[in-house]
Formats: structure tokens, C-alpha cells, sequence
């Protein structure tokens, strides 16, 4: 980064600060007609030269020391604590995500909120490369040298930019995190702290994986169904919290920069899950209690409801709610019976010994593959057939609780539902394409 780029951005960043006082000061003025404009002049010439670059970094010189840069801070344990804060570039690679493991970390600044403004000034990096504070830290004041009159003034502002820099005497206080430590004969005194240059890489990085440029490539392309060469990265279970309410300056630099927002990770142990069984007690997927006949009980009974509430079943709308209710107990049905097709459980019909075989030949379609007197019955299909009387059987007799008038009318159309053989079909076509 070269001298001349970090002086501009100086001088830019002093400008900015100008005109954005000067266009306050004559909103202001418009509403003072009791004022004389010579007063107003004199006024506002007074504010520009307080602004002019000598003035302005003489006066953010002395005003360094209401600030402190650190890399952990207190004031997020609570926002009145005068506990200590800390300054801390130890690098260490142990193998854990910690504040040591940052390569160019950035500092926060915490103190007197109104003189934030000298933290932006040393701390913004100029075309993501130098700033202020790491050319001071290095002992090269050129960019600085490029304002001053002499070198007295030179080294005024250095002294008083470096006091940003130098930790007070270490302190806790009453609204600090305090944990006594038995040490020997005695105790230590543990102050936890928030590790807030480290909060703040993490929150650059996930904005940048949830918002970036190319993500919003990589989201268009999932969208789409496309191919992506970069992987999307995504945070299950992240929360947000925020520090200082409307005025997150008060806490620290960098929380006002992220607008008191800090993003969490899920730090939740797994969810572990009991390893499935094949089902080898299974009588019947329609038996009483079986997965499927749980997971149907309500559509069941909504559908009971309605059958006997009325005895008109042409009416268009009992027809319509008749006909979304079979249909979502068929699809459920499938969905089932897709659960038992696995392939890691190939064979398991062979231990079930009170299992119809057309319901081993429809759930079990893997044991084909090594079961040649298995595989021919299969495809000879006519285990589809008592499946689908199967269901309507079922079905039949978890209605007649309510609807005691239904017989082999309603069984018949129940087995031969077009929802059921279209589901079937498609089921097959899936499984002999993944059983070549």
C-alpha cells in the first residue's frame, strides 16, 4: 500500500467528516432567523477550520485517549461495566478456533462513543490492505508526516494516536463476569470476556457465505437444478443477538460497524438416532398398530366423519372431500412401503414367517436380486391385486365403526382406485430402474 493512497484516504475521511457537519450546521442555521448572517458566517467559518486536516487530527490526537483498541472486550457482558478490556495479538495454532488462530485480525475500540470517529480513522484499511493503526504500530508515520508542520507536531499526534494502544491497569468490576479459580492455598480470579475481533471475523464470513455475489450464483443455480462448481455452505440452526439496543456504539466500534447484530452457531450435540431394524416381527403392513395403520388414524376418521354425516355420496363437494382423503391415505400408504424397500435390508422377508407373500413380494423387491424363484414370482405381478384388496379390506373395516352400512360396493372401489394403481406403477418403474 503506498503512502500516497493512505494519506488521500486521510484526507477523504476528514473531508467526509466536514461536509456532513457543515450540511447539519446549515439545516440548522435555516432555522435560526434570529440570528444575523455575519454571526452564521463567522459560525461556520469556525467549523470548517476545525475541520481543516491540521486542526482535525490535532484534536483526534488528544481524543485517542477516551478510546481503547482490544481484541476482547466487557462491555458486552453488560453495557456499565468498567471492567477491564484487553489488547491481545497472540498467534497460536493449537487446534482450536480461538482469537489466536486469526492471521490479521482487526481491533475493536470501546470507550467514549463520541470519539469513534478516530477508531474508523485507524482502523479502515485502504483497498483492503494498510490502515493508520498498522503503519503507527510499524513505526511508519509517512502518511501522517504528509499533514504535519514539523516534527513536534508530528510526534503530538503519534504520542496521542498511540494512547489508543496502552491498556489502563488491569480491573474488574461488580458487573463483570467473575469466577473464582482455586490456585494452591488460594484462588485466581477469572474474568471471561468477549472475544470481539473474533466475533467479527466470523460475522464477515458468514455474511459473505449467506449474501455474497457468487452465492446468489450458486442459490440461482440450485433454483434451476444446474451445476455449480462451489459448493453452497449453508448454517442450520444459527441465531442472532443483539448488543446496545438503538445505540450499539455504546458497547463497541465494531458492534456499531454490524449494527449490534453478533450471528451464533448451533453449538447443539448431535441428535443421535436408534440404528432401524428390518421389520421381521411384521405380520401385515394393514395390521392394527403397523406404522401405516397409526399414521392413517386421523385421515381415517375425518373420512368416517364425513361418510357419516350424510348419505348422499353425489353430492360434488362429499365426492371432492371423499376423494382428497383416500387419496392422501394411498399416497401415505406408499410412502410406507417405500420405508421397507430399502436396499440395505435386502432379504429381510425371509425372516417373517407370518408375512403374506404378496406383501414380502411387494415389500422386499431387493431379495431379486439373489432370490431367482423370488424374482420370477414377482414379475409375474399378480401380487398387486390382493395388495390393492389388501387396502381396501382395511380400509373397510376402519370405517364400519361409523359407517355401518359399507360392504363390497365400497371395497371394490376402494382395490381398484386409479391414485393406487398410478402410484404403483410409478413405485416399479422407480425400483427396476435402481434394481439394473
Amino acid at each position: 500500500m503506498s503512502v500516497e493512497a493512505l494519506s488521500a484516504f486521510i484526507a477523504e475521511y476528514i473531508a467526509g467528516r466536514r461536509q456532513t457537519k457543515l450540511e447539519a450546521f446549515d439545516k440548522e442555521a435555516a432555522k435560526r432567523s434570529d440570528t444575523d448572517s455575519a454571526t452564521l458566517a463567522a459560525e461556520r467559518r469556525e467549523l470548517e477550520h476545525r475541520y481543516e486536516p491540521k486542526a482535525w487530527l490535532t484534536d483526534a490526537a488528544k481524543r485517542a485517549g477516551q478510546i481503547n483498541l482490544v481484541t476482547h472486550a466487557a462491555k458486552f457482558t453488560h453495557g456499565d461495566s468498567k471492567s477491564s478490556s484487553i489488547y491481545s495479538e497472540a498467534v497460536a495454532q493449537e487446534g482450536y478456533l480461538s482469537t489466536a488462530a486469526l492471521s490479521g485480525l482487526e481491533p475493536d475500540a470501546v470507550g467514549n462513543a463520541a470519539a469513534l470517529d478516530v477508531a474508523k480513522l485507524l482502523q479502515t484499511r485502504v483497498d483492503g490492505g494498510d490502515s493508520l493503526l498498522a503503519s503507527l504500530k510499524r513505526g511508519d508515520h509517512a502518511a501522517l508526516s504528509a499533514f504535519a508542520d514539523d516534527e513536534n507536531q508530528l510526534r503530538e499526534w503519534i504520542a496521542g494516536f498511540s494512547r489508543a494502544l496502552t491498556p489502563g491497569e488491569p480491573a474488574s468490576h461488580k458487573l463483570a463476569k467473575q469466577g473464582y479459580f482455586p490456585v494452591g492455598e488460594g484462588y485466581h480470579l477469572l474474568s471471561p470476556l468477549f472475544a470481539t475481533s473474533l466475533v467479527h471475523a466470523m460475522h464477515q464470513k458468514m455474511i459473505a457465505f449467506r449474501f455474497g455475489d457468487e452465492v446468489k450464483a450458486i442459490w440461482k443455480a440450485r433454483r434451476e437444478k444446474t451445476w455449480h462448481p462451489t459448493p453452497l455452505t449453508l448454517f442450520p440452526g444459527a441465531a442472532e443477538v443483539h448488543f446496545g439496543g438503538t445505540k450499539p456504539q455504546n458497547i463497541s466500534y465494531l458492534n456499531s460497524v454490524r449494527g449490534g447484530r453478533t450471528l451464533l452457531l448451533s453449538c447443539q450435540p448431535p441428535q443421535w438416532k436408534r440404528a432401524e431394524k428390518p421389520p421381521t416381527a411384521l405380520r401385515s403392513l394393514f395390521s392394527s398398530g403397523s406404522q401405516f395403520d397409526r399414521r392413517a388414524k386421523g385421515t381415517v376418521q375425518l373420512l368416517a366423519s364425513l361418510l357419516a354425516k350424510t348419505g348422499d355420496y353425489n353430492n360434488f363437494r362429499i365426492r371432492d372431500a371423499r376423494e382428497g382423503y383416500i387419496n392422501a391415505l394411498i399416497d401415505l400408504l406408499f410412502d410406507v412401503a417405500a420405508q421397507f424397500q430399502q436396499e440395505v435390508w435386502q432379504n429381510w422377508t425371509q425372516k417373517c414367517p407370518e408375512l403374506e407373500n404378496h406383501q414380502k413380494l411387494w415389500l422386499d423387491p431387493w431379495r431379486t436380486k439373489t432370490d431367482e424363484a423370488f424374482r420370477l414370482e414377482r414379475d409375474n405381478e399378480d401380487w398387486q391385486t390382493r395388495v390393492a384388496t389388501d387396502f381396501a379390506v382395511w380400509l373397510n373395516v376402519r370405517l364400519h365403526k361409523q359407517v355401518k352400512e359399507l360392504g363390497k360396493v365400497e371395497q371394490h372401489e376402494w382395490e381398484t382406485r386409479e391414485r393406487f394403481r398410478t402410484n404403483l406403477r410409478e413405485m416399479e418403474k422407480i425400483l427396476q430402474g435402481a434394481l439394473k
